[in-house]
């Protein structure tokens, strides 16, 4: 799995097993000529990456890194994804908000910027609601449950398909977890320039997919076990955030995302439409997410009721 130059690798125990993450090194980072090598007290940015075949940290590898100088970098695998364990399992969505909030919970001793993308976004407004303490603030890629507003994806054509049983492994091995596979699912799902597909990418994907008991997870996805109506949830959001979304996103497009902030404009402090752009922008122009991440840093923690009372 590709890990960046100055990043290691670390882990924790959920309840569901091993859960991986990758972490700055701060001799890399802030060493040099009069540095101690290490500065205490970093406020901690958590990237959250989203779900499809052979998702991972890797998704954030672009964009986490030019926070490392200032900032203690959290990139974990989910269970169920990447390097962390892959339990054999059909997952639910209490199987991630419980581990994000163990997650939280082990490694982060103070409040956290989350930064989060797609379905793993959604789940981690749910935790905030059930957390706020966790959090200083949220920015959010594309966040949806993928049933929102009553539509229900596990009615969809495929989610019905793969919940076919022995059908659903063959699906896997033959259709997702090969790099034909991954490339035509980046192509359609996640990027709107198919010409940004470049072979890391593919090979990212493909190396996690491949990971033993990888498929578990992916079929709970596709199969629509872990969708839910994320409308009803986002009006007892209280921490501040910011929703980045691609105009070309698929099945999410920007009309469903500013439905959803306008639920609760009060803690949706900022909504941002990038042009040709699709499902993951930390892939897809990774240095105009950088810039937005830093912009939204600035503005959210600013404008916090708790920054007003300071």
């Amino acid at each position: 799995m590709f890990i960046p130059p100055g990043f290691d690798q670390g882990s924790i125990v959920t309840s569901l097993g091993r859960m991986v993450y990758y972490t700055n090194r701060p001799e890399f980072w802030q060493g040099g000529p009069g540095e101690s090598g290490d500065r205490p007290n970093q406020p901690t940015l958590l990237f959250l990456h989203g779900f499809g075949g052979g998702s991972s940290a890797y998704e954030w590898s672009k964009v986490y890194p030019a926070f490392a100088p200032d900032y203690r970098i959290l990139a974990p695998d989910l269970i169920g994804w990447g390097r962390s364990e892959h339990p054999e399992r059909n997952y639910q969505i209490e199987d991630y908000l419980s581990t994000l909030t163990e997650f939280i919970q082990q490694t982060c001793p103070e409040p956290v910027v989350a930064i989060a993308s797609s379905l793993t976004a959604a789940f981690t407004i749910r935790v905030a609601i059930a957390h706020p303490e966790f959090f200083k603030s949220l920015i959010l890629t594309t966040p949806s449950g993928l049933s929102d507003f009553g539509e229900n994806y596990s009615n969809s054509f495929f989610a019905q398909l793969v919940k076919t049983p022995f059908l659903d492994q063959l699906l896997y091995r033959t259709g997702i977890a090969t790099e034909t596979g991954i490339r035509g699912f980046l192509q359609s799902r996640q990027f709107a320039n198919s010409d940004l597909i470049y072979p890391e990418i593919v090979q990212a994907y493909l190396q996690s997919a491949l990971e033993p008991n990888g498929e578990y997870a992916a079929l709970s996805f596709v199969r629509g076990d872990l969708c839910f109506d994320l409308s009803r949830d986002i009006p007892q959001l209280t921490t501040p955030t910011a929703f980045i979304w691609g105009r070309q996103s698929q099945f999410t497009g920007p009309e469903l995302g500013k439905r959803l902030a306008s639920l609760n404009p009060s803690a949706i402090r900022e909504f941002i439409q990038l042009e040709m752009v699709g499902l993951t922008p930390q892939l897809e122009v990774p240095a105009v997410t950088i810039g937005l991440i830093r912009r939204l840093l600035l503005e959210l923690i600013e404008r916090s009721p708790e920054s007003a009372r300071t």
